[in-house]
């Protein structure tokens, strides 16, 4: 049904779409509706944690990883989480403050794996490469390899009743300090993988990997100037887990 992804408007949790469709910015020739497709499970296992694109994200606030419900426990208020689906913030359509894929930083932290679908048929692939690449595919499920972690974040939020995000970080190594990956959402179009600060440990770095945005939230400077120290206190933390 999905084909191509053409002429095809995806309805998940809907907090995103039906604000659109009210507004009449946005009038779908043909929509495809997720609430019965099965992909609503959170499996956790020894080895492996599988989260399907159609999780509430309430959901994650019991995940098995501190740093996913964190993040999760941050992404708007109670009644957005409880209809807004992880697939749905991961797709995220850039351009809106609203709408930068909270869960991409600790997702890409986790070092997870998306299942999607479209041209070409189904494939897995980092995160990362999912959400700079090719977004007209259909988000099946994502899953991360479960091992003993160290793990630290921080936020900066603009308070309000949806909390917007003016800049987040995740950073996670092995329990030994080892492969160190972050993420960071809030501070451009899609979240980001930080490989200028895995490979130099120097929070400063951060700035090669990102391309902060002006929005009614914080201007893009502003972004640049704490977007460091977030680094910086994610790193900290990581070090006293």
């Amino acid at each position: 049904m999905y084909a191509d992804g053409k002429d095809v408007t995806v309805f998940a949790g809907g907090t995103i779409l039906l604000p659109e469709i009210s507004a009449g910015r946005l009038s779908p020739e043909r929509a495809l509706m997720l609430h019965r497709s099965g992909l609503d499970r959170l499996t956790v296992s020894d080895e492996r944690v599988v989260i399907g694109a159609m999780l509430p994200v309430e959901a994650l606030l019991d995940a098995p990883d501190e740093i996913l419900s964190s993040f999760a426990s941050h992404v708007a208020d109670g009644e957005v989480r409880r209809s807004a689906t992880v697939g749905g913030n991961i797709c995220a359509p850039p351009g809106r403050e609203s709408q930068r894929g909270d869960l991409g930083a600790p997702l890409i932290a986790l070092g997870a794996r998306v299942r999607s679908t479209g041209s070409g048929g189904e494939r897995t692939e980092p995160i990362e490469d999912f959400l700079a690449g090719d977004r007209a595919r259909l988000v099946l499920e994502v899953e991360y390899d479960r091992f003993p972690r160290r793990s630290g974040a921080s936020f900066m939020r603009r308070r309000h009743a949806h909390s917007y995000a003016i800049a987040a970080v995740a950073a996670c190594t092995r329990e030994d300090g080892s492969d160190l990956r972050v993420g960071v959402s809030g501070t451009g179009p899609i979240a980001v993988r930080g490989r200028s600060v895995e490979q130099s440990r120097d929070p400063a770095s951060i700035i090669a990997d990102v391309h902060p945005v002006d929005d009614a939230v914080a201007s893009a400077s502003y972004r640049a100037t704490v977007l460091p120290l977030l680094v910086r206190e994610a790193l900290d933390r990581l070090e006293t887990a």
